[in-house]
């Protein structure tokens, strides 16, 4: 059986701890592998070896090191292929869906190949008679990250990207469900260093485990932040321990997207795009859009049945099948998790559109695959419309005015993204303005900012003050050194007991 390791100090390092999670082939439902679990000293070792190379590493210019990130970036596209195929056996989603995956991570490492340019402080001559003032972004030291199971090529790049790139030295605990992507990274990293002939062991670290390793990298004394993404409930309490122990922390929790449809929006395109949006990597991802708020009755019945009418062409297939729009879930203890939701639904008095409990693959009777599921006439009042499901299941809510479908994704708990599909300008920039919600797109069904912008929520969808990637990113991995220069020309007086002024 195959056997996934930790990477620790620019090598593979197996596990010690005597504990394993099993990995699972998500479209056979069968055991393809298993992962060690770290205890706290394997956690440790990690640690160690980071603190050993951040000082050089952080002593190379950042020229050099953008060096490494666009070796590493060329590494990354010629292992496309591969990396696809690696990350769809465990994760389940379709090869095409895996291959954006990888690409959305490697735009935030080209965001990193421009760090030299990120890096640049600010300068004043003159501020006062003889002073200089000037700043620089120092990095923090070593940094850890904790990723979910359903992006594991993308949110590993966003994070580590941008924290080796500004000099620090990182600890990467990738979901226990599909760890063998995030292993191939930090292996490509040490090839990248040595195509450059810059040695980057200690660099990039992967450490596997369960609670025990996030607990351990939450409360030990030298990792300096922490970034997260994952449930709301437990990137609440990473922020909360984390900061308790003196880390910056990003927390990025769950999401409810909502798709607002006003009366005059092109309800063709609207529906095809939220198709995607809504069913698109089985529901497993927190930009997914589940939620639909048709404005007025002739427009929710019109996008009702051009929604029944695509529910029922979509493909669900085997994730190396290139024809499928989606694949299995990732466990079957998930996919039981959003049959829970659904059948919640129904008690709750939502009318169920479309069934997708009970499908099955022929040939493939054992894999985690769920049907798409449609809700129509669901209240805000239901848990299953508060809770995050994260699967194809896609609810449709009712409004009658701007104002309400307005008030929908403002006062729901959670705030990641939300769209607006209109032909109204005015009514879009109203909408995108007042909002209660961190990213808006306007006819974006996903509106995942670009890589030289940030990505975060509002609500219970962060925890922190920081999002990812972008600026944003530069300024959570670093530190602000201010310096003020005085050159005094002949002998000055001394001054030093009173507080210093630039008059």
């Amino acid at each position: 059986m195959r056997e996934i390791s930790h990477f620790i100090a620019g090598r593979a390092a197996a596990g010690t701890s005597g504990r394993f999670g099993e990995v699972f082939d998500p479209n056979l439902g069968e055991v393809q592998g298993r992962v060690a679990l770290a205890s706290t000293g394997e956690l440790d070792m990690a640690v160690q070896a980071a603190l050993a190379a951040q000082p050089a590493w952080a002593a190379i210019n950042p020229q050099r090191r953008a060096r490494v990130m666009f070796a590493y970036k060329r590494l990354v596209e010629t292992r496309m292929d591969e990396l696809a195929a690696l990350l769809s056996s465990e994760h389940g989603k379709v090869i095409a869906d895996s291959k954006g995956d990888i690409q959305r991570g490697l735009e935030v490492i080209e965001f990193a190949c421009g760090i030299p340019h990120a890096l640049k402080g600010e300068y004043t001559q003159g501020a006062g008679p003889g002073i200089d003032v000037y700043s620089m972004r120092q990095p923090l030291g070593v940094a850890a990250g904790i990723t979910p199971f359903n992006f594991p090529a993308m949110i590993p790049m966003w994070m580590f990207g941008v924290a080796v790139a500004v000099g620090n030295t990182f600890i990467l605990k990738p979901s226990e469900k599909d760890p063998s992507v995030p292993v191939r990274l930090a292996e490509l990293f040490m090839e990248a260093g040595a195509e450059v002939g810059i040695d980057v062991a200690g660099v990039l670290n992967v450490v596997q485990g369960d609670k025990v390793c996030v607990d351990a990298i939450l409360t030990h004394p030298d990792i300096a932040a922490v970034s997260f993404v994952g449930s709301s409930d437990i990137a609440q309490y990473v922020y909360a321990t984390a900061s308790a122990h003196g880390k910056r922390v990003q927390a990025m929790g769950g999401a409810k997207n909502h798709g607002i449809l006003l009366p005059d929006a092109d309800l063709e395109a609207a529906a095809d795009d939220i198709l995607g949006a809504a069913f698109g990597s089985a529901g497993e991802r927190c930009m997914a859009l589940p939620v639909a708020v048709p404005v007025g009755a002739r427009t929710a019945e019109a996008f009702r049945e051009l929604m029944v009418e695509r529910i029922e062409t979509l493909k669900i297939g085997v994730s190396s099948d290139s024809a499928a729009q989606y694949g299995p879930v990732v466990s079957a203890a998930h996919r039981q998790r959003i049959t829970d939701y659904i059948q919640m639904g129904v008690d709750e008095g939502a009318e169920l559109v479309a069934d997708g409990r009970g499908f099955t693959l022929q040939g493939h009777e054992k894999g985690y695959f769920i049907g798409p599921t449609l809700f129509d006439h669901v209240k805000p009042s239901m848990r299953s419309y508060q809770d995050e499901i994260f699967g194809p299941v896609l609810q449709i809510v009712r409004a009658d005015s701007f104002d309400e479908a307005l008030a929908l994704p403002s006062q729901h708990p959670y705030g990641n993204g939300v769209a607006i599909f209109t032909r109204n300008g005015r009514a879009a920039r109203e909408f995108a303005a007042r909002v209660n919600v961190g990213m808006v797109g306007i006819n974006v069904p996903i509106p995942v900012p670009v890589a030289y912008h940030s990505f975060g929520g509002w609500k219970r969808s962060a925890f922190g003050d920081a999002n990812q990637h972008g600026m944003e990113g530069v300024r959570f991995y670093t530190k602000v050194k201010t310096v003020t220069a005085r050159w005094p020309e002949g002998e000055g007086s001394d001054q030093a007991f009173i507080i210093p002024t630039m008059g």
